[in-house]
């Protein structure tokens, strides 16, 4: 039996829209198997069913539901307050028991927007102005059920409208409809995704020939310094040395290679500076959508892997026992 390794996972930075952690003392089947899950098997809530009672916008219901389906819906746990992972609170609608869709497996939200009505309460100046219709007007019949509308609080600072927009409305149009709000996971349908960037890179090994460096020039240092396009290098008393992040930014290093071999005085010569993967060690960067915490999204995806592990040391035990 080969040597046996525990992962490690050490958080760098962690808010409710971006986490990144490192991942150590594994190999590349893992990291990439865990960025593979957070793409496409996280579980999380998208709108899978709308039906429209009044549509005289400008687009067609095809559309509208396009839309609609996108909108990151977003489970909150009742007991923390906080974005929280929607598997152990709802299941798949295939696998519930009831045939028309029941609280176990579905959430209905509403939307009824008239501009004759809204428009006077919302427009300050022109009533005749489009009126834009957004995830903000979407009812959930459910409290703990809701559209992210905003990633962030910043985005929500920025933004000129108070959500999603789905559609712009003009004087006597009307959108109403209902909508059925269901678990999935991207492997079904994209709109179930819920990161927006789940990225992983192999941490850098940079080593700085001392005895090299002493052949070059301040201005070659300096040249050396400012070619990397993500400043791994810095000079401290005419010395280069590795920058304090470079760990976390370093990811190309092409013409760093390209520029200290022009310095060389023979092409055989050892490099000044070499950057090397570290094959052990890996940087997430993971990005959330908004349906989920991006804490959630990982803890999550780990349960995913903890179930697929166990399914597969299950099955190997029946395989043994059948050979037996």
């Amino acid at each position: 039996m080969g040597n046996q390794r525990v992962p490690k996972i050490e958080i760098i930075s962690i808010l409710p829209q971006e986490i990144k952690f490192t991942l150590s003392n594994t190999d590349v089947s893992i990291a990439n198997a865990l960025r593979r899950i957070m793409i496409a098997e996280v579980p999380t809530l998208a709108i899978d069913l709308v039906e429209f009672t009044e549509n005289s916008t400008v687009l067609n219901d095809e559309y509208i539901a396009h839309r609609l389906g996108l909108i990151p819906i977003k489970y909150e746990d009742p007991e923390t307050s906080r974005g929280g992972d929607c598997h152990g609170a709802f299941m798949s609608h295939r696998n519930c028991s009831c045939e028309e869709g029941c609280p176990r497996c579905e959430v209905e939200l509403e939307l009824d927007v008239s501009f004759d009505l809204v428009a006077p309460n919302r427009l300050e100046h022109d009533a005749d102005l489009p009126l834009t219709i957004t995830s903000a007007d979407l009812k959930s019949s459910n409290p703990s059920v809701m559209p992210a509308h905003f990633v962030s609080t910043d985005e929500q600072e920025e933004a000129q409208d108070a959500g999603i927009s789905i559609v712009k409305i003009g004087p006597g149009q009307h959108l109403k409809l209902k909508c059925k709000a269901r678990m999935g996971i991207s492997k079904e349908h994209a709109k179930w995704c819920p990161v927006a960037v789940a990225t992983y890179r192999f941490e850098p090994i940079i080593t700085i020939n001392e005895e090299a460096c002493t052949t070059l020039s301040l201005e070659e240092k300096q040249e050396l310094v400012e070619v990397c396009p993500d400043r791994i290098l810095a000079l401290e008393g005419g010395r280069l040395v590795v920058a304090e992040n470079a760990m976390e930014m370093a990811t190309f290093t092409e013409e760093l290679k390209v520029t200290q071999n022009l310095m060389k005085k023979r092409p055989e010569d050892d490099d000044f500076v070499t950057v090397e993967h570290n094959m052990n060690r890996f940087i997430f960067s993971v990005e959330t959508a908004g349906a989920m915490d991006a804490e959630e999204i990982f803890m999550s995806s780990l349960r995913v892997l903890k179930e697929k592990l166990n399914d597969l040391a299950d099955r190997l035990t029946q395989i043994k026992e059948q050979g037996e």
